[in-house]
């Protein structure tokens, strides 16, 4: 199906959206990696009679009242852009976790004439508060589905209507079990071309405060980790990083250093405690991974020496900037498996590390990086491997070995902090 229509308000600029006109840039593109899938047409079509409601009591150039309809986990743009121009709405509260996601939103909605009908918001109370109408791309960790639906149901109208939808293979029962915990209602709904719709209404009452973000203490590391729900890994230390944190004194000495793709801040917690003089910016371009490194620094006492930013690929950091740079790259854009993340870090650090820096990587054993590394950083070398991973060390413009240890500058001078309350604060963009 390449456009879905909706039965618009009368006058509205157009009653239909073209969904291959969406792109992912900046994100990813690839032949096999698509902007919108068929949850965003069924979630569409499912909401189309609460839509049309809701555009047809609309005010003055068609914004809903009190924004009454709010989007959570919009991948690209598809199912915002679709009810505004389908519907003619706008005032339509939006989060995205992820920023390229975000970005590609605003990009698609300027090219599309959609610019301004749209704000985008953290996942905090405000993004739902008096919301009676919620469009939701299901996420695949309950976790994430826990503290979302922990959201609504507290803060949005007690008769608030929510139109969920995933992929049926990264559905489960489990789900129906969490949404049953905060609605009296949960309904699923028939499969579609591989995708289902799950309607969900009742906002439990008396039910006792969300407990996100959640904590963890860390034998191994003698640290508390703190996670939010959508935190790739949660507040476990991941098999990968644990390995590469053995290598912590061979990495060069340095003044500052960056945690890319921070997750749950482990990196950079570990970083500073076993290096007193040390400040690291931790980064990622997840909402609810940034709130979290930045929780596990306050939890453990490293607020001063920790600076969580969110941040597409070290976009916002000057080139030549970083004398140390310690990456564990995903292996997954969205659900795919796909090298292009990886590939994309690799050229972020190169841009940032000053000649003679390194960039620290543990990846899948299986994944052969070191060709890439090479040639987009410099010279690498493999320190270590187990049964499941490799950690290798790159260079910056270096071709052997024997790195000087020189200290270096913080990477971004003048950069805010992000507290732990990031989730419920004003959005931040770097």
């Amino acid at each position: 199906m390449n456009g879905m229509q909706h039965p618009g308000p009368a006058g509205s600029e157009s009653n239909t959206f073209s969904f291959p006109e969406l792109r992912r840039f900046p994100d990813i593109e690839a032949p096999n990696l698509f902007a919108h899938d068929a949850t965003d047409e069924l979630i569409l079509a499912g909401a189309a009679t609460a839509l049309a409601a809701l555009a047809a009591g609309t005010g003055n150039a068609g914004t809903t009242r009190s924004g009454s309809l709010a989007v959570v986990g919009d991948r690209y743009g598809a199912l915002t852009l679709g009810a505004a121009a389908a519907h003619g709405l706008s005032g339509i509260r939006v989060h995205q976790d992820a920023l390229s996601g975000e970005l590609a939103l605003a990009a698609n909605a300027e090219r599309l004439g959609l610019a301004g009908r749209y704000a985008a918001m953290d996942l905090s109370p405000a993004l739902v508060d008096g919301a009676t109408l919620v469009l939701w791309q299901l996420p695949r960790s309950l976790d994430e589905l826990e503290e979302t639906a922990a959201l609504l149901r507290a803060h949005a109208a007690p008769g608030v209507q929510v139109v969920a939808g995933g992929r049926v293979k990264h559905m489960a029962l489990a789900m129906n079990d969490v949404l049953a915990r905060h609605f009296e209602e949960v309904v699923p709904g028939r499969a579609w071309r591989k995708s289902r719709l799950l309607t969900v209404g009742g906002p439990r009452q008396g039910m006792p405060a969300s407990d996100f973000p959640r904590r963890e203490f860390n034998d191994a590391l003698g640290l508390w980790l703190c996670a939010h729900g959508a935190t790739f890994g949660g507040t476990k230390l991941d098999l990968g990083t644990r390995f590469l944190l053995d290598f912590m004194p061979r990495m060069r000495p340095a003044a500052t250093a960056i945690d890319l793709g921070c997750g749950n801040g482990s990196i950079a917690a570990a970083l500073v405690s076993a290096r007193p003089g040390l400040k690291v910016w931790a980064t990622d371009q997840s909402a609810a991974a940034v709130a979290s490194a930045a929780a596990t620094a306050e939890v453990n006492g490293l607020g001063e020496r920790i600076t969580a930013v969110r941040d597409d690929a070290l976009a916002g950091f000057p080139a030549g900037s970083a004398d140390l740079v310690v990456l564990n790259p995903p292996f997954h854009v969205g659900a795919a498996v796909h090298a292009g993340i990886a590939l994309k870090l690799f050229d972020a650090a190169a841009r940032v590390l000053a000649p003679g820096g390194e960039l620290w990587t543990v990846y899948n054993r299986h994944l052969d990086y070191r060709p890439q590394l090479e040639k987009r950083v410099g010279a690498t070398e493999i320190m270590g491997r187990n049964s499941k991973f490799t950690v290798a060390r790159s260079s910056r413009g270096l071709k052997g070995r024997g790195v000087p240890a020189v200290a270096c500058a913080p990477a971004v001078a003048g950069r805010g902090s992000v507290s732990a309350e990031v989730l419920g604060t004003g959005r931040q963009h770097v």
